[in-house]
């Protein structure tokens, strides 16, 4: 499923495409996905696409006013690719994918098409108080959070720091992906208490998510299977992975073989050498107060 570096991938991609464009007319296929349909009929057509951008692992198309109105409230497209969803513009004559399912007609006399094989995705039309409602349900986004409130959050959790990492209220945008990948950086397992977490652990946590997060934006996401930008082109991240999948395959920093267990419900894929796990961490803090008071 698209994370943070994915989405922001295509979010730029299509801000530069088609920002300023108006939607005249749409078309819907199977419909299973998007939370009112005949909103999307009724509210899209008239409307310009003032922006787009990213709002954790979701894309907003902020939209203008309707024809002739004045603007009262913000409106916009929310779209999920769900995991197999792809969101891009195409000219008129290029032939429609099969799993073609929403078709925008633009100004420009291109066509904004959403195909999605397997349907995991959501649109939604939102305007005024159900746009808020939507979007406080989130957290807070891990690159523009300060050290001083990531650490908050996490230590005031009592919950694995890889379930933190992946709740969705905590930070916005996270999967499992790049928080298997933050927390080898950081050296810290993933069934850690976020509470148990010392202050210069959370910030080399903090420190590892921001960075992993930008280079994987630059290198424009990972392509795991069906992911590709606004322009149809697969990421490049996954070639820089160090742990996420490699199951059985060498640590990069100690050689170790990487392992992977279940945390927070989800695969999740560590080094045990780098990345201790919290009861052996115990037993050799338990030693080490044994051996000093001897």
């Amino acid at each position: 499923m698209p994370e943070l570096p994915e989405v922001e991938t295509v979010a730029r991609g299509l801000q530069r495409a088609i920002a300023g464009q108006k939607i005249l007319s749409i078309t819907l296929g199977k419909t299973d996905f998007i939370d009112d349909p005949e909103a999307l009929e009724r509210e899209l057509p008239g409307r310009t696409i003032v922006r787009v951008e990213r709002y954790g692992k979701f894309m907003l198309l902020r939209l203008s006013p309707a024809n002739g109105t004045v603007a009262e409230t913000e409106t916009a497209l929310l779209v999920h690719l769900g995991m197999t969803g792809a969101l891009m513009p195409q000219t008129v004559s290029a032939p429609h994918a099969k799993h073609t399912h929403a078709v925008m007609a633009l100004s420009d006399g291109r066509e904004l098409r959403y195909v999605d094989p397997r349907r995991f995705g959501r649109m939604a039309y939102l305007a005024g108080d159900m746009l808020a409602l939507e979007l406080q349900r989130f957290g807070v986004d891990p690159l523009d959070v300060s050290s001083q409130e990531f650490t908050k959050r996490i230590q005031q959790r009592g919950a694995r720091i890889k379930a933190l990492l992946l709740d969705q209220s905590v930070l916005r945008g996270v999967g499992n992906i790049y928080a298997d990948e933050s927390l080898w950086k950081a050296k810290i397992h993933p069934a850690q208490l976020g509470t148990r977490l010392k202050p210069p652990e959370v910030k080399q946590l903090y420190l590892a998510l921001q960075k992993i997060l930008q280079k994987a934006i630059l290198l424009r996401g990972s392509s795991i299977s069906d992911f590709v930008d606004a322009g149809g082109i697969p990421g490049e991240y996954q070639q820089h992975h160090r742990v996420y999948s490699r199951e059985g395959k060498p640590c990069p920093r100690c050689k170790t073989a990487i392992r992977r267990i279940i945390v927070a419900g989800r695969s999740s894929y560590f080094c045990p050498t780098c990345q201790p796990s919290p009861r052996r961490k115990t037993k050799r803090q338990k030693a080490s107060r044994r051996t000093r008071k001897a």
